[in-house]
């Protein structure tokens, strides 16, 4: 993956439009009545997260008269992402602490959440067990992802990241 490629994901709509793209599958004008934003400008956004390879045409639809493409995420593509050059993966932590923010502005009482940050040490097979752990909570959460506003249904923000750390800074 090139830092071109990993760039996508530095716009903080791209990294919106990836989330609803994970319970549903949209059009560009769909998403953007969702979003709050132009469908030119989600289009536009669309195509470069097509290009990189993070969303993909799920199916076309007639609409008077014309296709419309409805693309989804699949959450599995963005493990391209790992075990980047050191300039890339910090583009990705900003995009994602950028996102966090925003998310956190929306947060609502909920005795459920939860937030922990550590830096810490741990012995390889906790580490391991805890890694294969949160990647089948990842699983089990964007397997669950409906689309937006299903009713019954909580508006809910994941962000997870772990990373063995350089021992000798």
């Amino acid at each position: 993956m090139s830092l071109d490629s990993l760039r996508v994901l530095a716009h903080p709509l791209r990294m919106r439009i990836l989330s609803l793209l994970t319970g549903a599958s949209l059009s560009a004008a769909e998403a953007a009545r969702e979003l709050g934003e132009t469908q030119a400008n989600v289009s536009y956004h669309l195509r470069r997260l097509h290009e990189a390879g993070l969303v993909e045409v799920a199916e076309e639809v007639s609409i008077r008269g014309g296709k419309a493409r409805r693309y989804r995420h699949d959450p599995d593509s963005g493990r391209r992402f790992t075990h980047q050059r050191p300039e890339e993966e910090q583009l990705l932590a900003i995009a994602l602490a950028e996102e966090l923010r925003r998310r956190t502005e929306l947060r609502r009482a909920d005795p459920r959440s939860s937030m922990t940050d550590a830096e810490l040490w741990v012995d390889e097979a906790t580490w391991g067990r805890i890694v294969e752990q949160v990647r089948e909570l990842s699983a089990l959460l964007h397997k669950a992802a409906v689309p937006p506003r299903t009713p019954g249904t909580l508006r809910v923000s994941a962000t997870i990241s772990l990373f063995v750390m350089d021992q000798d800074r």
